[in-house]
Order: structure tokens, then C-alpha cells, then sequence
């Protein structure tokens, strides 16, 4: 079992208090954590305020240099790190070893990121009031950075914070899930390893509302926030005088149309999206849109693939979907599913639970206003519904206060390009199912998706600001 303390400072901490990390799966303690009590909150504030001139002070290849040292541990590590993923988030041993690949690939990217800083020379000699001057525009570091994340990616996402956070130069106190607080504090200490400057990077694990009061301090210069619509407006409307980055839910879909290809290829991919770590993903596939001339066969191939889908203890290789985070989560899915059923949905197919673990579920016609249809489901859950026309499965996609992600298979080109244009959402992923992401690519949504963008280059936009020299050319 593991004991860890708060990270502070670049000194491991300990409180009065801890947190008991139990697994999802079985109930088992797996986990002692130091819970962050008010000195240690104000205390990681005032060492990521005083790291903040050293910080910047690094040079680009200085903050790269500490980067691709970490990568390397966490790659090193992998194995470690994943079990860790296996039994605070119970994530799929596959799965968790993925995100450890991606968690070094993050920290990969964000160190080329730091060797390539912007800077932009301007000629303002096009207007009569800019004669005889130019100007050299660059980014500077916004400050001291609060990351908050969630349980689902507890090494990866959290990497999203730290790494840019590192390319720009900004000193960082991040508070991670209550449920999955480890990969954060094993995450700093590999940082502080690799050289980073003590205080440039601190954890401090609390609950949420301890948690905001991080935003109390005017130091604090950029909020990063990765969670629920509901708590990441309401933190944007505590921090209203600062910059605010978020990355919030969705009710992801995807449009198949005729032309798609191989039906049951199709269906397997969309089953990884909506079902794998039991569906506990904000890009998890949710709504599945089928063209009316393909969907019953669909519908049959896309059933196979959710009854036949890996389901159960997350530590067996060749599982898929494992349990979900808490037991009340399961209890919300399931009376989600049989809402949408008094509503006039039918289950595809079979409804099962065993203890956390929540079977995936296929269900077909289910309708706009019950929940599995508008609000995040989070869950091992798709719902399928036919369309008759492109138009029409479009207006469907927009047809949510959510915008992250939609997928879209065709290889129409005009089709393609229709969609781009018409989607109200942070990407279109044509070929494959929204869930689909690249870490370096710019990631983030619309409307109550949030607002700002992940991926490293785009994140050390959000934490650096611009500053422009005027020089005159005499």
C-alpha cells in the first residue's frame, strides 16, 4: 500500500488528516494520502509565488532538458505507474498502460514546445504612425498556475497541466482527484528529479471546495481546470478576473453514413469509444447516428460488439471495461437506462451488473429529452438512432449545450468538408470515432465544453502572454 504526502515545496508533506484511496473494483485500501489542510494550501501558494522568477528565469533549453528527463523515468516506469491507474481509477491494465505511454509522450511534446519558443518580428513602418519603428513580439509567462483534475486520467491529464506549465515557465499547485490522487504526487516528485526548481511544481490533495480556495490568492494568475460543466463555470465565475482554461464534458456522436466501409469494423471501433474504461471518458462515444438504409444492419453488428465487449476485473490483460468510479455511478447509469426505457427506448441488449461493474449497454431510439440523450452519460452506454438524410444528422450532432467532439465516417469529401463547416465542436474526426485524440493536437470545446485549448503548444498560449518591444530602426 502506498503512503504519500503532499508535494510542497519540493519536500513531501504531511498532514493531520489523510485520504484513503480504496480501489473501484474490490473495496481494498490501496492508498494513504496526505490531505492538504488550509496551511499546506497557502503554503504551496506561497512556494509556487516564490518559484516564479527562477522559473522564467530557465531558458528554453534548460525547461526541455527537465522535461525529456522525465519522459524518460516515466517511460522507465510505465509498468509502476499503470498498476498505480489499475488500482486508484480502476482503468483496464491495457488502458493504463497506454496513458503511461501517452503521459511521456505529453512531457515529450511539451519540452519540443519549450525548445521552439515564438517570437514575432513586426515592421510598423505600413502606417504613418508606425514610421521608422518596428517591434518584437513574445510570450512571457502569465505567473503561478492552479491546475485541477479529474479522476478519469489521473497521470495523463495531469501531465497536460505540468508540462506546459514547465514550456512556459510558469510555477504550478495542482489539486488532483480525491479518488486518484497518486499519479499527481508521483508525477512531481519525477519533475523535481529531473531538475525542476523547488516550488515550480507542488500537489496538494484535498477535496473541491477546499480545493477552490486555492483561487483565493490575486498571485494566482491562470486557473486550468480539466472536470464537470457544472463546477468548472462555477470556478470561472470565482476567478473572473484572471484567466480561466477549461476543459469540461460532452455527449460526444458520430454520423455513419452508407459509404462508411466495413460495418462490423465500424461497430468494433465505436464499442472501444463508448465502452472502454467503462465509457468514463468526456469523448466517450455517447450518441450514434446512422444513416436509416444501414441501420438496422448496424444496429445488429454494433449489439455483437457491445455483448461481446471485454467487461470485468480491470487487472486482466485482456480486459476493456472495468468498473465504474464509484458505486452511486453505477446506481445513476442504471436508473438513466431504465428512464430512457419508461420513455420509450429499447435495450439492445442485455442489462447487467455486478457489484461497480456496469455491463455495456446498447440502446436504440432513445429520446431528446431523456437524460442519456442530453447530458453526459459517463458510463458504459451508447444510444443508437437512424436519420434520413446529411442534413438532418447534423442538426442532430449540434443539437446539444455540448460541442467537444464528433466523429464522422464517410469518405464523402464535400461530406466531409459540410461537416467541418457545420459542427459546432472543437474537431471533427472523420474516419473514426470522437474519441479519438492525438496529445499534441489542439483539444478543447464549445459552449458548455468549455473554453481554451489543451495540447502543449496550445496550452503554453493560455499560460504566457504576449509583450511587444518597440524599436526605432535609427
Amino acid at each position: 500500500m502506498r503512503e504519500l504526502g503532499a508535494f510542497i515545496a519540493g519536500e513531501s508533506r504531511q498532514s493531520g488528516s489523510t485520504i484513503t484511496v480504496r480501489s473501484p473494483y474490490d473495496g481494498r485500501e490501496v492508498a494513504r494520502v496526505a490531505r492538504a489542510d488550509a496551511d499546506h494550501l497557502r503554503e504551496a501558494r506561497d512556494a509556487a509565488a516564490a518559484a516564479r522568477v527562477p522559473m522564467a528565469a530557465l531558458s528554453p533549453h534548460q525547461r526541455a532538458g527537465i522535461l525529456e528527463r522525465a519522459a524518460a523515468e516515466v517511460g522507465r516506469r510505465r509498468d509502476e505507474l499503470a498498476q498505480v491507474l489499475v488500482e486508484e481509477a480502476g482503468k483496464p491494465v491495457a488502458l493504463a498502460k497506454v496513458e503511461a505511454d501517452r503521459c511521456a509522450e505529453t512531457f515529450a511534446d511539451s519540452a519540443l514546445v519549450a525548445r521552439t519558443p515564438h517570437a514575432e518580428l513586426l515592421d510598423l513602418d505600413g502606417f504613418a504612425s508606425g514610421a521608422g519603428r518596428m517591434g518584437l513580439l513574445r510570450r512571457f509567462p502569465v505567473g503561478v498556475v492552479v491546475g485541477i483534475t479529474p479522476f478519469n486520467f489521473p497521470l495523463n491529464l495531469v501531465a497536460h497541466k505540468l508540462g506546459p506549465a514547465l514550456a512556459a515557465g510558469c510555477p504550478i499547485v495542482v489539486k488532483p482527484a480525491s479518488q486518484t490522487p497518486s499519479p499527481a504526487l508521483l508525477l512531481a516528485e519525477i519533475l523535481h528529479r529531473a531538475g525542476l526548481p523547488p516550488g515550480g511544481v507542488n500537489v496538494v490533495p484535498c477535496g473541491g471546495a477546499e480545493g477552490s480556495a486555492l483561487l483565493d490568492d490575486p498571485r494566482v494568475r491562470l486557473l486550468t481546470f480539466t472536470g464537470s460543466a457544472a463546477v468548472g463555470w462555477e470556478l470561472k465565475r470565482q476567478a473572473w478576473d484572471r484567466k480561466v482554461a477549461l476543459e469540461l464534458g460532452g455527449n460526444a456522436a458520430v454520423i455513419i453514413e452508407p459509404d462508411a466501409g466495413d460495418l462490423e469494423a465500424i461497430a468494433g471501433r465505436i464499442a472501444i469509444g463508448a465502452y472502454g474504461y467503462a465509457g468514463q471518458s468526456c469523448i466517450s462515444v455517447q450518441r450514434v447516428l446512422v444513416h436509416e438504409t444501414i441501420a438496422a444492419a448496424f444496429l445488429d453488428a454494433l449489439a455483437a460488439a457491445t455483448t461481446a465487449f471485454p467487461t470485468g476485473d480491470p487487472a486482466q490483460p485482456e480486459t476493456l471495461c472495468g468498473p465504474m468510479i464509484t458505486a452511486g455511478d453505477a446506481d445513476r447509469i442504471e436508473a438513466w437506462i431504465a428512464d430512457a426505457e419508461r420513455r420509450g427506448a429499447r435495450c439492445v441488449t442485455e442489462r447487467r451488473r455486478e457489484g461497480p461493474v456496469v455491463f455495456p449497454a446498447l440502446l436504440d431510439r432513445v429520446p431528446t429529452d431523456a437524460a442519456l440523450w442530453s447530458d453526459e452519460a459517463f458510463a458504459p452506454v451508447a444510444a443508437v438512432r437512424p436519420y434520413r438524410d446529411f442534413e438532418e444528422a447534423l442538426a442532430i450532432v449540434n443539437d446539444s449545450r455540448f460541442g467537444l467532439q464528433a466523429g464522422v465516417f464517410t469518405r464523402d469529401v464535400e461530406k466531409i468538408q459540410k461537416a467541418f463547416e457545420t459542427l459546432e465542436v472543437g474537431a471533427v474526426i472523420q474516419g473514426d470515432m470522437p474519441s479519438w485524440r492525438s496529445d499534441p493536437m489542439p483539444y478543447g470545446g464549445v459552449r458548455q465544453s468549455g473554453v481554451g485549448r489543451e495540447g502543449p503548444r496550445f496550452a503554453v498560449e493560455e499560460m504566457t502572454e504576449p509583450r511587444l518591444l518597440v524599436l526605432r530602426k535609427d
